[in-house]
């Protein structure tokens, strides 16, 4: 836990985490590969931010952001984590 990549990252797994342990009582409503894209998706954020923060290329820095934004929004649009129901 060295880098802004890894404190973001690690939260938003942790909310994940959380999100899966809530949705597992009841009623399923989500597919386990739904939370494995989302997982994926934070693991791979981390490493290419990593990456740019030891090479200094400003295009990693790039894609590691868009890949955070579109893991978000796979979140918020695919799992709903603040519906009800």
């Amino acid at each position: 836990m060295e880098t802004p990549y890894d404190w973001l990252t690690v939260m938003t797994f942790a909310g994940l985490i959380v999100l899966f342990l809530q949705r597992s009582q009841g009623e399923p409503r989500d597919h386990l590969w739904q939370y494995l894209i989302a997982a994926i998706g934070c693991a791979a954020t981390n490493f290419l931010g990593n990456e740019a923060l030891k090479s200094g290329e400003m295009l990693l820095h790039a894609g590691a952001i868009a890949l955070f934004a579109a893991t978000i929004a796979f979140i918020w649009r695919v799992l709903q984590p603040f519906s009800q129901g």
